[in-house]
C-alpha cells in the first residue's frame, strides 16, 4: 500500500438505538500515516462511530474498508487483529500489575513448552517505549506512574498489537503542558512509522497543530471533511455549531459596577507571591499564564482553600480572613474547580443531591429533606442552564461533560455568589456546550455577579474577558485592557518570567 493510499474508508454508515438514529449514512476516510482529526459536538456520533470502527457495535447499514479489504461489521478482537487499537480517555489498565504486564495482558510471550518468557517480554516492551522516547521502569505498578505515563502504556499496548490505526479518543484532556508536548512528539514519531491516528478532540489548537485533517459529525450526520491546510478557526467552528465564530462568544452588555473584591499584596506557602488584584460587579476578568504560574493557587487562596502568609482580601472595602471555603462561601464566593469530577462533583449521587448539596439547610426542616421543594430546585437549574438529563435520580457519573460543567455551575448558583471564580470553566466540554456556558456568564455578569476565569485557551481568554491578568513564577506581571490584548502578548507575558517582566 502506496503512502498516499487510503488505510480507512466508512461507507454509508448508519446506526439507531431504540429509533432514534445515532448515525445517519456517514462516510469517512483516512489516509495511512497521517492525523485525522473527528470532531464534533456531545451526541454528534463520534463515539458511536468509533465503537463500531471497533467493532463493539455493529451498524444498521454500510461497509467498512480497511487495508482494501471490505467488511459489513466486525468483532473486537477481529478488529484488534486486523491492527484497529482505540485508546479511550478512560485508560483501560490494570493498576496493580507492572508495565510490562499491562502491555502483554492476555496475549503473554510464551516459549514453546508454555512457560512465560518475563525476559523476553520486558526487552519487548522497553524496545516500545523507547520507539516512542519513553523511559519507564517496565517492572513498575501502573499505578504508581502519573497519568500521562499511563497513557504512554496505553499506546504501547497498541503498537504491541502492531496497529495500523490508532483512534485517541480525547487524549490531552489529562494532560498539560510538557506531558502535552510529549503526547504530540509520540504522534509525530507514529505518522514517521506509517501508523495512521484518528484524534477526536474539543480542543480546536490542538486539531490545527497536529492534524493533516478533520472530519465535522454534527446530530449524527457527516457535515464537511477538510484539509487542515486553509481551514480557519472560524470556519471550523461554523461548521461544529452552525455559528459564527463571533456569535460564540457574547459581546458584554453589562455595565462594570462597584468594586467588590480585592486583593493586596497575597502570598501563601504554594508558589502565591505578592499578587494584587480587584475584581468589580458585572465583569469577567480573564487569569491567563502557562500550567504551574500560580492561577489555581489564587483561586484557592482567595477561596480559602489555601490559607495567606501574607496580604489580605476585602469584600466591599472591609477586610476578611477566610479559615476555610465555607467561610468564603458564606460570603457569597463560589468556586468552581479545575477538576470537576474529584473537587466538584459526586459523581456516584444522584444529579438532585450535587445540586442541593451547598443549600440542605434551605431544604430541610427539622433535619428531614423537603423532596419538593428539592425537586422544584432541579427543574429551575435544569431550564436555567439547559441541563439535558434523563431524570433527577441519575447518577451525575452519566451525564456529558458539559452536563456535568453545568452541575456544578447549577450548585453554586443556588448559593446566590456575587463573586465566582471559574478554573478551566470549559475543560472538556464540546463547543456547543461551551457556548451556551458562555452565554451563561454574560447572563450573571449582567445581574452584577463578578466572574474571575482561569482558562488554558487563549480565544477563550481573549473573548470573553473584560481585563485580562497574566500570571508567571506565583505573581500576576501584566494587566491588559481587552482592546489591547491578544495571543502573542498574553504569551510574551507569561512566558518571561516575573523578573523580567518587572
Amino acid at each position: 500500500m502506496k503512502d498516499d493510499q487510503l488505510i480507512l474508508e466508512m461507507n454509508n454508515i448508519s446506526k439507531s438505538f431504540s429509533g432514534v438514529k445515532a448515525l445517519d449514512d456517514v462516510s469517512i476516510s483516512c489516509k495511512k500515516g497521517s492525523v485525522h482529526a473527528l470532531v464534533g459536538e456531545n451526541g454528534a456520533g463520534k463515539s458511536t462511530l468509533i465503537k463500531i470502527l471497533s467493532g463493539a457495535q455493529r451498524p444498521d447499514k454500510g461497509t467498512i474498508c480497511f487495508k482494501g479489504k471490505n467488511y459489513e461489521s466486525f468483532s473486537t478482537r477481529e478488529a484488534l487483529n486486523f491492527g484497529i487499537s482505540v485508546i479511550y480517555q478512560e485508560l483501560a489498565l490494570v493498576s496493580e500489575m507492572s508495565v510490562v504486564e499491562n502491555i502483554f495482558l492476555g496475549r503473554e510471550i510464551r516459549r514453546t513448552v508454555g512457560i512465560i518468557d518475563s525476559a523476553r517480554m520486558r526487552q519487548e516492551a522497553n524496545r516500545l517505549l523507547e520507539q516512542m522516547g519513553i523511559k519507564i521502569n517496565v517492572k513498575r505498578e501502573v499505578g504508581e506512574l502519573s497519568v500521562a505515563y499511563q497513557q504512554m502504556v496505553e499506546i504501547s499496548k497498541a503498537l504491541s498489537r502492531n496497529a495500523d490505526l490508532i483512534v485517541m479518543d480525547e487524549p490531552s484532556a489529562i494532560l498539560a503542558g510538557h506531558e502535552l508536548e510529549q503526547l504530540f512528539r509520540i504522534i509525530q514519531s507514529l505518522k514517521d512509522n506509517g501508523v495512521t491516528i484518528i484524534y477526536i478532540s474539543h480542543r480546536l489548537e490542538e486539531v490545527f497543530r497536529i492534524a493533516d485533517e478533520v472530519t465535522v459529525l454534527k446530530d449524527g450526520q457527516h457535515v464537511v471533511t477538510r484539509s487542515m491546510e486553509g481551514l480557519t478557526r472560524a470556519e471550523l467552528v461554523s461548521a461544529m455549531v452552525g455559528r459564527k465564530l463571533e456569535e460564540v462568544f457574547p459581546k458584554s452588555e453589562s455595565k462594570v459596577g462597584e468594586r467588590i473584591l480585592e486583593a493586596y499584596g497575597i502570598s501563601t506557602d504554594t508558589i502565591l507571591q505578592k499578587v494584587n488584584l480587584k475584581l468589580h460587579r458585572g465583569e469577567i476578568v480573564g487569569l491567563a499564564g502557562m500550567v504551574g504560574s500560580g492561577r489555581t493557587e489564587l483561586a484557592r487562596a482567595l477561596f480559602g482553600a489555601d490559607k495567606l502568609t501574607s496580604g489580605e482580601i476585602k469584600l466591599m472595602g472591609e477586610r476578611v480572613e477566610f479559615s476555610s471555603p465555607a467561610d468564603a462561601i458564606r460570603k457569597k464566593i463560589s468556586l468552581v474547580p479545575e477538576d470537576r469530577k474529584q473537587q466538584g462533583l459526586f459523581t456516584a449521587l444522584p444529579i438532585k443531591n450535587n445540586i442541593t448539596l451547598p443549600i440542605l439547610k434551605k431544604v430541610s426542616r427539622w433535619f428531614l429533606l423537603n423532596r419538593k421543594m428539592e425537586s422544584s430546585l432541579v427543574e429551575s437549574s435544569k431550564k436555567q442552564l439547559s441541563i439535558s438529563m434523563a431524570s433527577e435520580h441519575l447518577d451525575v457519573q452519566f451525564l456529558s461533560g458539559g452536563n456535568q460543567q453545568k452541575v456544578v455551575l447549577a450548585k453554586w448558583l443556588h448559593t446566590k455568589p456575587e463573586v465566582i471564580i471559574m478554573d478551566e470553566p470549559t475543560r472538556g466540554v464540546d463547543v456547543g456546550a461551551k457556548f451556551e456556558i458562555y452565554q451563561l456568564m454574560r447572563r450573571l455578569t449582567e445581574e452584577g455577579i463578578a466572574i474571575l476565569m482561569i482558562s488554558s485557551e487563549l480565544p477563550e481568554i481573549l473573548g470573553l474577558s473584560d481585563r485580562i491578568l497574566v500570571m508567571s513564577e506565583g505573581r500576576i506581571v501584566v494587566e491588559l485592557e481587552h482592546a489591547e490584548a491578544s495571543e502573542e502578548k498574553i504569551i510574551e507575558y507569561a512566558t518571561m518570567g516575573e523578573s523580567k517582566a518587572a
